[in-house]
C-alpha cells in the first residue's frame, strides 16, 4: 500500500521543520525518530526530546489508506537530500519497515511502533493566548538572545525571560556580565505572565520563525509554553527559577551620554579586537569632549588605537569592556545610530537606540 506520494522538496521541507530538536544519540532510541501520522492527504509529523515537542501538519498528495509509524529522522533527511527536488518520492509502510522510493532508488528503513513514542503531556492550565507577528518575535529574539548564558550553573540564566503584561511583550536575557532588553506592543491587553524559555527552545524558535507575514500565537502555563504558527505547534518545558530583577540592573540616571553612528563604532571595535588576547578580550575606551579613543593590547606587547570624532561635551571617562559584549550588541541592533550612557569608569554602561524605548543593553565594565 502506497502511503504517501509527493515531490522531494515538499517532503524534505516538512521533515526539516520538525527535526532541529532531534538528537542523534539519545538514551531513548525512539527519540531519534520522527512520528509520522498520515490521514487522507494530510501528514502530521511530531518530534520530541522529552522537553520540547514540535508538530507540523501539511497537505501532501497521497493514496488512500492511513498509517502511523516512527522512523529515524536524520537518516530520512539525509536520503531525501540526495534526491532531485522535483522528483516524486513515495513512502510505504509495512510491518516494522518504512520503504522510501524515488526514481530508480529504493530504501528500506527500520521503524519503531508509534505507540512507544513519548508524547509531551500538555498542561491543562494554559493562560490566555495572545499573538504577535512572527517577524516581530524573531526580531525581539535576535536583539536579546546573544546575551543568554551558556551552561551557567545559575540555570535560570540559560534562556530568555518572556514578560507579557498589559499590551507589552518584553524579552530579557543576561549572563551576569551584560543584559539585553527588547519589547514590542501587543494588539491585545493580557494579564501579567512571566516565564523563562530554555536556550534550546529559543534557538529552535529563531530557526523556525520567518520574516514573512503571519502571526505566532503564544500561551504560557507555570511549567510549559505553547507556540502556534504556520501550521506548526511547538510545546516546551520552561526553566524553573527566579530571574534577576532586570529593572534594577538598567541604569536610570547616567549623566554622560553620546550618540554616534553604530557602524563606525562597530568597525572601530572590530579593528581593535584583533589585538586583544583570546583569553582576555579587553578594550579601553577613553571618551572626552569631541573624541572617543578605543585601545587594546596583548601579551606580545602589540597594541591597537582607533579614534572616532564624536559630538560629546561631558566628563572625560576611561572605562574597560569585554569587546565581544559590545560587538554582539551593536551587530544585533540594526539601526543607524546608537546612544551610549555612562556615569564613570566603574559603573555599567547603557546602550540604547535614540528615540526608542524598546531596546536597552547594559554591559558591566572590566578592569584593564
Amino acid at each position: 500500500m502506497i502511503v504517501l506520494k509527493a515531490t522531494q522538496d515538499k517532503v524534505l521541507a516538512v521533515l526539516q521543520s520538525v527535526s532541529g530538536i532531534v538528537e542523534r544519540r539519545h538514551t531513548l532510541p525512539i527519540l531519534a525518530n520522527v512520528l509520522i501520522r498520515k490521514t487522507g492527504n494530510a501528514i502530521q509529523l511530531t518530534t520530541s526530546d522529552l522537553e520540547i515537542q514540535i508538530r507540523t501538519t501539511a497537505e501532501l498528495g497521497g493514496d488512500t489508506g492511513d498509517f502511523t509509524t516512527t522512523v529515524g529522522a536524520r537518516k530520512l533527511i539525509d536520503i531525501l537530500k540526495t534526491m532531485p527536488a522535483d522528483q516524486t518520492v513515495s513512502l510505504e509502510s509495512s510491518q516494522s519497515k518504512l520503504i522510501l522510493k524515488g526514481g530508480k532508488s529504493r530504501f528500506t528503513l527500520q521503524s519503531l511502533p508509534a505507540e512507544d513514542f513519548p508524547l509531551v503531556q500538555e498542561s491543562a492550565a494554559f493562560g490566555p493566548a495572545f499573538s504577535v507577528p512572527q517577524k516581530v518575535l524573531k526580531a525581539l529574539m535576535g536583539q536579546v538572545s546573544f546575551a543568554m548564558a551558556v551552561q551557567d550553573i545559575r540555570y535560570y540564566l540559560n534562556g530568555i525571560l518572556f514578560v507579557a503584561e498589559g499590551n507589552t511583550l518584553s524579552l530579557v536575557a543576561t549572563d551576569g556580565h551584560r543584559l539585553a532588553f527588547a519589547s514590542a506592543t501587543l494588539e491585545v491587553e493580557v494579564p501579567k505572565q512571566e516565564v523563562i524559555l530554555p536556550r534550546k527552545t529559543v534557538l529552535e524558535l529563531q530557526r523556525l520563525l520567518s520574516d514573512a507575514e503571519g502571526a505566532i500565537e503564544m500561551q504560557f502555563a507555570n511549567n510549559q509554553a505553547k507556540f502556534s504558527f504556520g501550521g506548526m505547534e511547538f510545546v516546551t518545558k520552561l526553566v524553573e527559577g527566579k530571574f534577576p530583577d532586570y529593572n534594577r540592573v538598567i541604569p536610570k540616571n547616567h549623566h554622560n551620554s553620546v550618540t554616534l553612528g553604530r557602524a563606525p563604532l562597530l568597525a572601530s571595535l572590530q579593528r581593535t579586537a584583533i589585538m586583544t588576547s583570546d583569553k582576555f578580550k579587553g578594550v579601553r575606551l577613553n571618551i572626552e569632549p569631541g573624541l572617543l579613543r578605543v585601545a587594546s593590547n596583548n601579551a606580545e606587547q602589540e597594541e591597537a588605537v582607533d579614534e572616532l570624532d564624536i559630538d560629546y561635551g561631558g566628563d572625560a571617562i576611561e572605562i574597560g569592556f569585554n569587546v565581544t559584549y559590545l560587538i554582539d550588541a551593536l551587530a544585533n541592533m540594526g539601526q543607524d545610530m546608537v546612544k551610549v550612557e555612562l556615569a564613570d569608569g566603574n559603573s555599567s554602561a547603557l546602550m540604547t537606540i535614540p528615540d526608542n524605548e524598546h531596546f536597552k543593553y547594559v554591559v558591566m565594565p572590566m578592569r584593564i
